[in-house]
């Protein structure tokens, strides 16, 4: 196949000296403008030069040649149209010789990527606005092991925190304890605690026995843990998000690895003990925005802190793959960029983090302690139940209702959420979501369904040697140039780790294809040669579309 955009980062690389992997390509939003366009802005980043200028004159000294026969600017992009006939072709042979597997470079190839997400704590069912992060979190898992990464999802288990202690407390004497109560018991015991001082006495107690071996207690606090980590990964299956290893931090208080690392973080000199008998890291030295930065890892009576154990629990990370990442919600930062100095003191690189914004109730940010909260199992519900009836709305009783309302709810919800930016919120809006028009799941899934139904309707094989010559209309030569961008807008959502970016290109590509359908008629093509070409290139987009769809983990169903 020719390599349009390795010609392309040639060129540029001739004239700039620029690495040929640093050479990002886009596909202008316009199809007028080309087919390729590179951004100056890196250029103008490292000379000082006015982008649009540098695109001007960079535009100027370069000459068709190859596959490319014009190259001009706009703005700060300099555009490039190449040979579309061959671009056709070539880019649906490579669609039907890739299938799944179109779209990645294969970079990650011989290359391991730990992925650890959700990591909510272990005391009631999780709510949506920390669903995100398990969303984020299985894309961001998908998109590395498209691109070739072995990849291992793991989920870490709060097992002996604050929060445990009291529902331990709080299920003391229940013979009925049950996932779907937790949260109730959790609310009660947090609400009677803060008028109590006795509760906060016995959490501690319960803190110090645990971590002093005492086996009851031990029980006590892996009963509870089990009941709720079984529910919540039931739930996230469910949705169709699965891990790989529930890592607990109790192993690292048992094998003495927190330890070790107050032994070793004590030959920095930077641990004191302060006016409260708290073990405490000094960060002065790092750029960390606190007023007296410092990493308090041990309460006053000796027991361990989460950052201890976390501190622990990274480095163990760090010795399992070659490439770590973590997902955080955006009220972590100040604690990421404590336990990220923590692990430089200690010789680590910390994980690449992905911090992401919430999802918000009217009244403010989600909150498992105070119960004012949308819980993603009845989240989910809902989702169907409204799928459901958009679904009977447009097609009366269907046999598979049930199958096909949790295919599309589901999607609904991922794309809604996936589609934002991780650091923007997501106001989460049902008439947009489960709409199947516009900037929505279903519509996507729905253009995979529609173009499934038209192959059906062929009932022949798809010709995959057909004459591309015969894709001359700009709507065939558009969706084509949208296909070919697949790989750049993979390769960028892998270096960026966003998501969003497979969402939007799943969008416009959608888009594209149904500008498309509707201009340029397909089993009423005007010949046979264009009716097979236009067959070919439909079947060429159904691919696509499956394989961004599944990077979003959202199914593409062939009925809608």
């Amino acid at each position: 196949m020719a390599d349009y955009e390795g010609e392309i980062r040639k060129i540029i690389h001739k004239l700039t000296k620029l690495d040929e992997e640093k050479i990002i390509l886009e596909v202008p939003k316009n199809p007028e403008h080309g087919d390729y366009a590179f951004p100056c802005f890196i250029l103008s980043r490292e000379t000082g030069e006015n982008p649009v200028h540098k695109a001007k004159e960079l535009a100027a000294l370069i000459k068709p040649s190859g596959n490319v026969i014009s190259v001009s600017h706009v703005g700060p992009y300099i555009n490039f149209k190449v040979n579309k006939t061959a671009l056709i072709g070539e880019t649906i042979k490579n669609i039907f010789k890739e299938k799944d597997e179109y779209g990645s470079a294969h970079s990650g190839k011989w290359k391991k990527a730990l992925v650890e997400h959700t990591s909510v704590n272990p005391n009631a069912s999780p709510h949506v606005g920390r669903a995100r992060n398990a969303m984020i979190g299985d894309s961001i898992a998908r998109l590395l092991k498209f691109e070739g990464y072995k990849t291992e999802v793991h989920y870490l288990v709060n097992d002996v925190g604050k929060q445990i202690a009291m529902l331990v407390i709080g299920c003391a004497g229940r013979k009925d304890v049950t996932f779907h109560n937790l949260l109730d018991i959790y609310i009660e015991i947090s609400k009677e605690a803060e008028n109590n001082p006795e509760i906060e006495k016995q959490i501690f107690e319960k803190l110090n026995k645990l971590e002093n071996g005492d086996k009851k207690v031990r029980q006590d606090f892996e009963n509870v843990v089990k009941i709720c980590i079984d529910g919540q990964k039931e739930i996230l299956e469910e949705f169709g998000i699965k891990y790989d290893s529930f890592d607990h931090e109790s192993v690292y208080l048992w094998d003495k690895k927190t330890q070790k690392v107050l032994d070793k973080l004590g030959k920095t000199k930077k641990i004191f003990t302060d006016e409260e008998k708290r073990i405490v890291l000094d960060l002065k030295e790092h750029d960390i925005p606190m007023e007296t930065p410092v990493l308090v890892l041990t309460r006053a009576d000796g027991t361990s802190l989460y950052p201890l154990r976390d501190l622990a629990y990274n480095i163990d990370k760090l010795s399992m793959a070659d490439h770590n990442y973590v997902v955080l919600g955006e009220d972590h930062k100040l604690y990421f960029a404590q336990i990220a100095a923590a692990l430089k003191m200690l010789g680590h690189e910390p994980p690449k983090v992905i911090h992401y914004a919430f999802v918000l109730l009217n009244e403010g940010k989600m909150s498992t302690r105070k119960g004012n909260v949308v819980l993603l199992e009845e989240f989910m519900k809902e989702a169907k139940d409204k799928a459901k009836f958009e679904i009977k709305k447009r097609h009366g009783d269907v046999h598979n209702l049930e199958e096909l309302s949790k295919v599309i709810a589901y999607g609904a919800v991922k794309y809604a959420i996936l589609r934002v930016s991780p650091e923007k919120n997501v106001v989460f809006d049902w008439d947009s979501a489960l709409s199947f028009e516009g900037d929505s799941g279903p519509y996507i899934q729905y253009s995979h369904a529609r173009i499934a139904s038209i192959l059906a309707k062929y009932e022949k094989k798809v010709p995959q040697n057909a004459d591309f010559t015969w894709l001359k209309d700009a709507k065939e030569l558009a969706l084509a140039n949208k296909l070919a961008d697949f790989q750049n807008v993979v390769s960028k959502a892998v270096q960026d780790l966003r998501p969003n970016a497979i969402a939007n290109y799943a969008c416009e590509l959608a888009q594209r294809f149904n500008e498309f359908y509707h201009t340029c008629p397909i089993l009423q093509a005007p010949s046979r040669e264009i009716l097979e070409a236009r067959l070919a290139l439909a079947a060429a987009t159904k691919q696509v579309l499956r394989n961004a769809l599944y990077i979003l983990g959202i199914d593409a169903p062939d009925k809608m």
